[in-house]
């Protein structure tokens, strides 16, 4: 049973065990996080969104399986410029649908295509990843080919992250982090680096100041500048306790270091994002810092266990794919832990394999899977070593051995 178990569960074990740790509290705080939302749409139906989180968890586990088992490692880099390609189509397919008034999300994040919807923009993130570790991999024999690679990757950086910025300001600047990290890691000349993010922060000056004289098109424009203004001189709304911020600060006071008790939560029934972008806070408030602090050690764990796989990996490419995968699920993990806390501005970025969430889930799975197949890339070709014959040469005759 044992060594059946074994050769079905291949990669990164410690990987494996952390995403199932992150499963059980996910289905926990699900559950007693959507009670308004099930009253509120689902006719008191509790139990749906218990099993919608359930199905997509299990729906997860089984893409990371088909990916490891199934999908070469090599693959990945191959299909990269399709990805591409094909995420910067569908990002704009959803800013077209918005302007001609066929979408159901006024913000332009979401496909609608009749009976299914998705957000390209998480294509996008696995797609230009995937993109940067190509070219990253491809060009590190000289300061000529590094330069090459730079210019090739801040270009469709600018193109992706620039369509994206159109709706969703933070998944944005998340990715753009992330390829910034990647191309410091992949030895980019800190010059080139630093001028980019210049660029970056005067366009967010320059965004603060002319909002309210830009289209009436780019609203999320003037959503970014009211957020920043929130952050830095505080919310009107906060005077009356009634932004979401301050019910993720309060479930955070009353949870302590012990919390009140699984499904004791008072304040996820007054948060419209409890089971979603404040859903760290509920964890505190149910089960307390303590709790808490485990679930970000498991993160870190995950980060750590990351950096091994890329330590033993011997191509280019799969130690690029997981570094960016890695810093791009953690980063997305700090950012909601940030925001539960008060600590960050809102920001709308989900917490990795644990809030509810359909497109999101679905594409965190094909990240998490990405890396475990590196991981077990990692073993076959350590496997392949140790049964390589090595010979050996005597005075009297080459004696093979292995």
């Amino acid at each position: 049973m044992e060594y059946a178990f074994k050769r079905f569960i291949k990669g990164d074990r410690v990987i494996w065990t952390v995403l199932l740790l992150l499963s059980l509290f996910s289905i926990l705080i699900i559950y007693s996080s959507t009670g308004a939302l099930a009253y509120r749409v689902a006719g008191g139906a509790t139990l749906k969104y218990l099993i919608r989180q359930g199905v997509f968890l299990a729906f997860g586990f089984g893409i990371i399986l088909f990916m490891v088992h199934v999908i070469p490692v090599k693959l990945y880099a191959i299909i990269s410029h399709f990805l591409v390609y094909i995420s910067i189509g569908l990002l704009l397919f959803a800013f077209v649908q918005k302007l001609m008034g066929h979408s159901g999300d006024s913000s332009g994040r979401t496909v609608y295509l009749g009976f299914f919807s998705f957000q390209p923009a998480e294509i996008a993130k696995i797609a230009l990843i995937m993109f940067t570790a190509r070219i990253l991999g491809k060009n590190q024999k000289s300061k000529e080919e590094l330069k090459k690679a730079f210019f090739q990757i801040i270009i469709y950086t600018a193109v992706i992250c620039g369509i994206i910025f159109l709706s969703d300001f933070s998944t944005s600047a998340l990715l753009f982090a992330t390829i910034m990290a990647m191309m410091f890691v992949g030895r980019i000349h800190w010059k080139y680096l630093s001028m980019v993010v210049l660029t970056g922060v005067g366009l967010v000056l320059i965004i603060y100041f002319t909002a309210d004289h830009l289209p009436s098109q780019l609203a999320r424009v003037g959503t970014i500048k009211g957020r920043l203004e929130r952050f830095i001189h505080g919310d009107p709304n906060s005077e009356q306790g009634i932004t979401q911020a301050d019910y993720a600060k309060l479930a955070v006071y009353e949870g302590g270091l012990f919390g009140k008790g699984p499904g004791k939560s008072d304040v996820s029934n007054y948060m419209a994002s409890a089971y979603n972008d404040f859903i760290f806070a509920i964890i505190v408030e149910e089960y307390g810092l303590i709790i808490a602090g485990l679930i970000i050690l498991l993160y870190m764990i995950f980060f750590y266990r990351s950096v091994v796989i890329i330590m033993r990996t011997s191509r280019t490419f799969p130690a690029f794919l997981v570094t960016g995968l890695s810093l791009l699920l953690v980063f997305q993990a700090m950012i909601n832990i940030g925001v539960s806390a008060g600590i960050m501005p809102v920001t709308g970025q989900p917490l990795p394999w644990v809030s509810m969430g359909g497109t999101s889930m679905i594409f965190t799975s094909v990240a998490f899977g990405c890396i475990i197949s590196v991981s077990y890339y990692n073993q076959k070709n350590k496997q392949m070593k140790e049964l390589q014959p090595v010979q050996v040469n005597t005075p009297d005759e080459d004696v093979v051995m292995k």
